[in-house]
């Protein structure tokens, strides 16, 4: 069986193009010869930034032969459908067969497909391969058609077996496949024949190309982090950075250098930020100091000088680059110095934050009295939380921000301290917008935490309030996310809050503040748009203070905005949070139908109440107590539902002891009793364990019952009071959690 080998060779491919690239390519072709009838054992993608690669091993050296029978219309069948048989098939009427069976003779067509070489078909599927490939950006060059991410230089396609190697026939335009490569552009650019995947691996590595991207990354952190070892320093860690240079060189060479003392006293996030995108450059560390004092630079070739010309340039561009960064930060200082934070954030009055919602002031004033509401929750003091949020995006206006934005926040802190502020107050200006992700720390300060809450749940109820919610797969302004850190942030702080005043609240305001904005002064339009939106009663309300000489519209506006708050946005937005519980706690290993008995219970809008709920009720059914008092439960509620059902009535008006025949049924009086005595108190405590345990006591009585009793007994009395006690143990298990939600 032979083995494939491909390499497509251009110009440079983009980093960031390159591990989707290979993962298009194998797809491509191995998709490609597998529906075409070939088989393959392995198949392993590699790309350099100037090549990519595709290997398949033990592919099948031929199609199979198929034969394929295909039952078409009766024989005296109209002449129109015995047409459009044929020319399904693709055969003539003389090659039909004909066939008798129940119905009488039928036609009938034998379909035979010999099989195919797979050099035919290689080059087949390769050529589409290349014509339709997904690049994200493409181009054309010369006269011919073809189209690729760069210019593409050669083609290589070997199948490889015991009798040698034979070159697939792919032609493209001007491109004829080969059996030969080109090594490193500068340290050896000769071609090089091959004659398989490994002759090729090998030639290529003499030739100072490392073909897989994870042995280069491998190679450029090994050499890097033994160079700073043996310096006493650290490499910062950084793995975005580190695959896109290894998407950027074939042979990487790590080179070390200094960074000016002048520019030691910058903050080191700046220098890390400001050298990792302008020159790729990774960072090092002094762990004692925690500056950043050295930087480390990976070339693509080996030089007779070890690289020093090579450093000697890269310093020479860095100290510009970090000359521009001292620049803004020292003149971002003096503006502190001389304005205070609060006096670097005024500009962001003319900054518009979203057309609807205001500029980037008017929504830190809500943030702002919205973080003084919050504080007592989380244990903050009101003022300093009001005084963190109101400084908090201050940096937004600021030299450095501007050229780096991903320092938002980060800066906040350094100029906050620069301004004497108190330290809760710095730490909120770079802690309020975390968590950033799933995986992103929750901050701990309760000033930062009241600050992240009110930046997270404004952001929440303004798009809320202006309709603008996710959809699908578009998420532009990152609710989802805002969403799912409110939710860490309640949890990892035990926060307790009835969730849908809260954001009705807030939605309201912004209802409010939009209709009022628009329609405030004019009491008829404001009107009309009620109207127009349904809200006949505010509308007309809204009318009559014209005959009355009442002209407070803002009064209707704002009853009107606490009604569709509390009525509509608030509950849509709240499900919206349900949602991304449930997402969160699916990864806790909490089940989804687990959240969902909870979820139905009164208080779901209380997050860290639900929660616990949902964790005490998942541990309980993971032990054989909960399994099968589940069963006895669901078992119960189905024969009550079905006699409900067929009765046409309820039986719920209490079971009486005094009807019971057997001890089993006495003992389940007695289990019931106890339980609801324990179950009622432990729930009003929010004693979630004791009440399981409670529950979990039923489980014998409940098995025994329905082991010794017949629920749907001959005599009337003895069948109703039965039923009655099984309205008993849905009530009681209720309390918990809503167990008809619970699968199996």
């Amino acid at each position: 069986m032979p083995d494939l080998l491909i390499e497509l060779f251009s110009e440079e491919i983009p980093a960031r193009m390159q591990a989707r690239a290979r993962e298009d390519l194998k797809k491509l072709v191995t998709d490609g010869l597998v529906e075409a009838g070939l088989t393959y054992a392995t198949a392993g993608a590699f790309s350099t930034p100037r090549r990519l690669v595709l290997t398949v091993q033990g592919l099948s050296a031929e199609s199979p032969a198929l034969r394929e029978e295909r039952k078409g219309p009766k024989a005296d069948a109209p002449a129109a459908a015995i047409e459009g048989f044929l020319r399904s098939t693709g055969l003539t009427r003389d090659q039909l067969e004909l066939r008798e069976d129940k119905k009488g003779a039928v036609l009938f067509a034998v379909v035979e497909k010999p099989g195919r070489r797979a050099p035919d078909i290689v080059a087949e599927v390769l050529e589409r391969t290349i014509r339709t490939f997904p690049w994200p950006k493409s181009m054309r060059w010369g006269s011919g058609t073809l189209r690729w991410v760069r210019p593409l230089h050669s083609i290589l396609c070997l199948l490889t077996d015991e009798g040698g190697a034979e070159v697939v026939p792919v032609t493209l335009d001007h491109l004829t496949a080969g059996n030969t490569t080109e090594g490193h552009r500068f340290m050896a650019p000769a071609r090089i024949a091959v004659t398989s995947f490994d002759d090729y691996r090998a030639k290529l590595r003499r030739a100072f190309v490392m073909l897989d991207t994870a042995e280069r990354e491998q190679a450029i952190w090994h050499d890097a982090t033994t160079q700073a070892f043996a310096l006493g320093l650290e490499v910062v860690p950084d793995a975005g950075l580190l695959a896109e240079v290894a998407g950027l060189v074939e042979w990487p060479v790590v080179l070390m250098g200094a960074i000016g003392g002048e520019f030691l006293s910058l903050p080191p996030e700046v220098l890390q930020t400001s050298m990792r995108e302008h020159q790729k450059f990774f960072s090092v560390r002094n762990p004692a100091t925690g500056r950043i004092e050295r930087f480390v630079t990976v070339a693509n070739r080996e030089t007779a000088d070890h690289g020093e010309t090579i450093l000697a340039g890269n310093a020479k561009v860095l100290s510009a680059r970090l000359s521009d960064a001292r620049f803004f930060w020292e003149n971002d200082l003096r503006t502190v110095q001389t304005v205070g934070l609060e006096g670097m954030a005024a500009g962001l009055a003319h900054v518009t934050f979203h057309n609807k919602l205001g500029s980037q002031a008017d929504r830190i004033l809500r943030i702002e009295s919205l973080a003084r509401e919050i504080a007592p929750l989380v244990g903050a003091s009101p003022d300093l939380a009001a005084e963190a949020a109101r400084v908090a995006k201050a940096d937004l206006q600021s030299a450095m921000v501007n050229e780096f934005p991903e320092l938002q926040g980060t800066m906040g802190s350094y100029y906050a301290r620069a301004a004497g502020l108190p330290e809760s107050v710095a730490l909120a200006c770079k802690a309020h917008y975390q968590p950033l992700g799933p995986s992103d720390e929750v901050p701990t300060d309760p000033v930062s935490v009241a600050v992240a809450l009110a930046d997270k749940i404004d952001t929440l109820t303004g798009f809320w309030a202006i309709d603008e919610k996710p959809t699908g797969s578009k998420d532009p302004f990152a609710l989802r996310r805002a969403a799912l850190g409110v939710i860490r942030l309640l949890l990892a702080r035990d926060v307790r809050v009835a969730l849908i005043q809260f954001i009705a609240t807030r939605v309201a305001a912004h209802v409010g503040s939009q209709i009022g904005n628009v329609y405030g002064s004019k009491t008829v339009a404001a009107a009309a748009a009620l109207s127009d939106i349904g809200q006949k009663n505010f509308a007309e309300k809204l009318l009559a203070q014209i005959d009355n000489k009442e002209y407070d519209a803002f009064a209707v506006i704002s009853d009107f905005s606490a009604d569709i708050a509390v009525r509509d946005i608030g509950p849509n937005l709240l499900s919206f949070f349900h949602d991304r519980l449930k997402v969160h706690l699916r990864e806790q290993g909490i089940r989804h139908d687990v959240i969902d008995a909870c979820l139905a219970m009164p208080g779901n809008d209380d997050l860290t109440l639900l929660v616990k709920r949902a964790e005490a009720l998942s541990a309980f059914l993971k032990t054989d107590d909960g399994t099968n008092l589940l069963q006895g439960f669901k078992r119960a509620n189905n024969i009550l539902t079905q006699a409900e059902a067929k009765d046409g009535v309820e039986y719920s008006f209490g079971a009486d002891p005094k009807f019971a025949e057997t001890k089993e049924e006495r003992a389940l009086f007695t289990a019931l009793e106890t339980a609801q005595a324990t179950i009622a108190p432990a729930m009003a405590q929010e004693d979630f364990a004791a009440a399981m345990a409670a529950m979990a006591a039923l489980r014998a009585p409940i098995d025994a019952f329905f082991t010794a009793v017949q629920v749907n007994a001959e005599n009337p009395v003895l069948r109703r009071n039965r039923l009655n006690m099984l309205h008993t143990i849905r009530t009681t298990c209720a309390q918990v959690a809503d167990l008809t939600r619970i699968e199996g």
